[in-house]
């Protein structure tokens, strides 16, 4: 390798402005932390020690001294929050946003915090009106997301509906999903009032934002059947293997109701059958054995659950078939179908839930809004164990 040696004079220079830079450095540092009050300090100490209450009262202890020591009083606010102390979050914030020093976009930094604030503290209203402040600046789109969650809350679904299209014409996102179940949520409303134009008109505008919403489908089925159609319902109810077939667990005991009323029982355990055999269902076939079991007979339901054991097996289907062995075992083997339905039970507890697909949430009940996570249609319409073995 080819190296001049005049290069060797140059690296005592390049040493010697090295130190020079890193003396500049050092001593704009001292004089920067002669400054700081020892209150700061103690507070950092705290901090790194995990002792958030002292290092708290260290902090205040500097915000009293250095009045323009704005970044510690957001810090200070925010922890605060955290903390659960929402009225200190609050003041502290509040104290923020009347100084007249601030600019511009540390008076929307404050603003958007005390609308956190208030929300944190359940003060829904006050919190609206700070984040509908927000509408144009550069906290738009995360106060259009707080707004979001007060509509849910006040179950105000005209004004979720219109923050959820104002945060796709920002994000360029698809909120479809959920807008239709705003829509749905307006036509359960009208449903339940007896309005039953209403509600047919809100749940076809949940089909027009997203066709594949089995929800509206099923409120329109469940509209006509409150408006004295059975038979228009069933055809509604019918739809739901077109837009999503798993969602049909959901629908068994309504198919057989509807066709009882029409005096057509036959017809309607023909259909679950038929849903059945293309999507197997621990829901359809419980209601699937009912109707077996009253049109047929026992023995009849029984073959069918061994049957769909065979094909599928689970241990809530087992714990079916002990069930109904139980009815009609003679008295010497009831101990022991009573033994082993115990055991059975004992697993099946947990396997009978829905489960979030986003944050686990597990309950007997479906919900189209997950209680957990307040997120729409992330509950599956499968079993626990249904999932677990489809896996």
């Amino acid at each position: 390798m080819d190296f001049e040696s005049w290069w060797l004079l140059l690296l005592p220079l390049f040493f010697a402005l090295g130190w020079v830079a890193a003396r500049i450095d050092i001593r704009q540092l001292l004089s920067e932390s002669r400054r700081l009050p020892a209150s700061y300090f103690r507070g950092l100490n705290f901090l790194l020690n995990e002792q958030p209450d002292k290092a708290i009262e260290a902090f205040l202890e500097v915000v009293k001294i250095e009045k323009e020591t704005v970044e510690l009083h957001f810090a200070l606010g925010s922890l605060f929050r955290r903390r659960g102390e929402i009225e200190r979050a609050i003041r502290m914030h509040q104290a923020i946003l009347e100084r007249e020093d601030l600019g511009p976009e540390q008076q929307l930094l404050a603003l958007y915090e005390l609308a956190q604030d208030y929300l944190k503290a359940g003060l829904l209203d006050r919190a609206e009106e700070c984040f509908a402040k927000l509408e144009g600046t550069s906290y738009e789109q995360q106060g259009l997301r707080y707004l979001l969650e007060i509509y849910e809350q006040e179950k105000d679904w005209h004004k979720a509906i219109a923050a959820s299209r104002k945060m796709d014409a920002i994000t360029g996102d698809s909120s479809a999903r959920d807008i239709a179940h705003f829509y749905c949520e307006l036509a359960a409303g009208e449903l339940l009032h007896g309005r039953f134009d209403e509600a047919r008109r809100y749940a076809g505008e949940a089909l027009l934002v997203n066709r594949k919403c089995t929800r509206a489908s099923m409120l329109q089925g469940d509209v006509e059947l409150a408006a004295g159609d059975t038979a228009a319902a069933v055809e509604f109810w019918k739809r739901v293997e077109g837009q999503n077939p798993a969602y049909l667990s959901l629908l068994g005991d309504k198919f057989l109701a509807a066709y009882r009323k029409l005096d057509r029982e036959a017809e309607g355990v023909q259909l679950l059958l038929g849903y059945l055999a293309r999507y197997p269902s621990l829901d359809l076939l419980t209601v699937a054995h009912e109707a077996v079991r009253d049109s047929q007979g026992l023995p009849a339901a029984q073959a069918l659950l061994r049957e769909e054991l065979r094909r599928t097996p689970s241990l809530i289907g087992l714990s079916r078939l002990v069930e109904g062995e139980l009815t009609a075992a003679p008295a010497e083997r009831r101990s022991d179908l009573e033994l082993i339905r115990g055991l059975v039970q004992q697993h099946t507890g947990n396997l009978a839930q829905y489960k979030c697909e986003r944050c686990g949430f597990r309950a007997r009940q479906f919900y189209w809004h997950c209680p957990a996570c307040h997120r729409w249609e992330t509950t599956t319409p499968r079993r626990t164990e249904e999932r677990e073995l489809a896996a």
